[in-house]
């Protein structure tokens, strides 16, 4: 099955999931800002996608915190405490997983 972690507030999430369920009978919705994500799964994601990959820094609380030159656990502790933080869409099917931007970057992942 095919897991997104997704932000209802924002476009590029909401037209991937469109996508997903165009394309599949079956899709995980995780609303990551009501269930909050395990450290570990947090972990898994930088490591095969890249801690920029998964981080939005262009959110005011990145620059509040001060966020810039910020160590990898600092930066996923942030994550917890913010979850608007956490770079969206991100898909996973079994151990590949992909940040869909642009959302029609998931049909690589579901065609590959």
């Amino acid at each position: 099955m095919i897991t997104i972690y997704h932000n209802p507030r924002c476009s590029k999430s909401r037209a991937c999931l469109q996508l997903l369920q165009q394309a599949l009978d079956e899709v995980e919705v995780i609303n990551y800002l009501q269930e909050p994500i395990a450290i570990d799964l947090l972990r898994h994601f930088a490591k095969h996608l890249g801690m920029k990959a998964i981080i939005r820094d262009n959110e005011a609380i990145y620059k509040e915190l001060q966020l810039a030159n910020a160590e990898d656990e600092t930066l996923l502790q942030a994550i917890i405490s913010h979850p608007q933080l956490l770079q969206r869409p991100i898909v996973v099917l079994g151990e590949r997983m992909i940040v869909a931007r642009p959302p029609e970057k998931v049909m690589e992942l579901i065609n590959g």
